[in-house]
């Protein structure tokens, strides 16, 4: 955007004050009056020929020739600054920031993703393989075309502003990753986000060891804080006992094509009364629910029985392709 500013508009300035120019020293040399001065100045500058609109004096006629060269520098300046810009893709760029934009406006429900970092880039793949809408806030303007070229809605600025957020829709989001290198900033993030949207959930990783981090980063209004060094002792652990199984979930998680996913699915009004075998799949084609959470006691059934009633507001941990989790999810409404 900056590149197209000083492309386009610093032009049209020079052009502008040209005109500027022109009128007063018409006005003031020949004492003609705002429209002939303005009309002198733009048949003039764009060489067309018809005539003087009154007779000139040789003060005149020496300002109009310094305003005919001036306007083929201007003109020439102009034409020269949008030729780079269209050899440049700056105006396709222009263009596609406009309509990203106008998309991430248009968001509702999304998730907001602060930092490039590797946990920031992890949950923006994961978001993009399953279909849900995000943003992307990054530091640098730079940074912003690389992640557009990937598909991604971005914007540029200090996440822990409140301008960054409020154009990545904050207020409407459903939930926000705090994905910074530094924890002190991902506490800032967090304290924004939650004043500017009560309401939405807030994920924040804990870069630091520090075992009081984590409650100052709950005290910021994280509901949720990951700390990597913790799940990666985790993951060694399972890469050693149950190597089986974390290859399945990697075959999911890793896989180039679009696989099989845990989801989260909420029984709706249609489904309250309706025993669990009608939507389980475990002997038919569709997704396999593996758990059932009952909101009110927070505790989960590991393989729940196809004769359980599901009650509206109930919580499936449900496991799938894309197409059959939103067949269920369909179902379930």
């Amino acid at each position: 955007m900056k590149d197209l500013k000083s492309g386009i508009f610093r032009p049209l300035t020079a052009l502008l004050l040209l005109c500027a120019v022109g009128v007063g020293g018409y006005s003031f040399i020949e004492g003609w009056d705002l429209l002939d001065s303005l009309y002198m100045t733009v048949i003039t500058l764009g060489t067309i020929g018809y005539g003087e609109t009154h007779a000139l004096s040789d003060s005149g006629r020496v300002f109009t020739i310094c305003l005919i060269l001036g306007g083929i520098g201007v003109m020439t300046y102009i034409f020269t600054s949008i030729t780079e810009l269209l050899l440049k893709g700056g105006l396709k760029d222009a263009f596609r920031r406009l309509k990203m934009q106008d998309k991430i406006d248009r968001m509702d429900g999304h998730f907001v993703v602060c930092g490039a970092s590797r946990p920031g880039l992890s949950v923006c793949e994961e978001l993009s393989k399953t279909s849900r809408p995000f943003v992307l806030v990054v530091l640098a303007e730079s940074e912003v075309k690389k992640f557009m070229d990937r598909g991604w809605c971005v914007v540029a600025g200090d996440a822990a502003s409140c301008s960054a957020l409020e154009a990545a829709g904050i207020k409407k989001a459903r939930g926000i990753f705090c994905a910074l290198p530094g924890d002190k900033d991902n506490g800032f993030v967090a304290i924004t986000a939650r004043g500017l949207n009560p309401a939405v959930k807030i994920v924040t990783v804990q870069n630091e060891h520090d075992e009081e981090m984590k409650d100052k980063l709950v005290r910021a209004g994280a509901d949720i804080v990951i700390n990597p060094s913790h799940i990666g002792g985790l993951r060694m652990a399972s890469e050693m006992l149950r190597p089986a199984t974390v290859k399945f979930l990697d075959s999911m998680l890793r896989g180039q094509k679009e696989g099989v996913r845990f989801e989260d699915l909420e029984a709706g009004a249609g489904a309250a009364g309706r025993p669990l075998g009608e939507f389980k799949g475990a002997g038919s084609k569709g997704a396999l629910i593996v758990a059932l959470k009952n909101p009110e006691k927070q505790e989960y059934e590991i393989n729940p029985l196809p004769e359980v009633k599901l009650k509206k507001g109930d919580v499936l941990v449900a496991l799938g392709t894309p197409e059959e989790l939103k067949a269920l999810a369909a179902a379930l409404a």
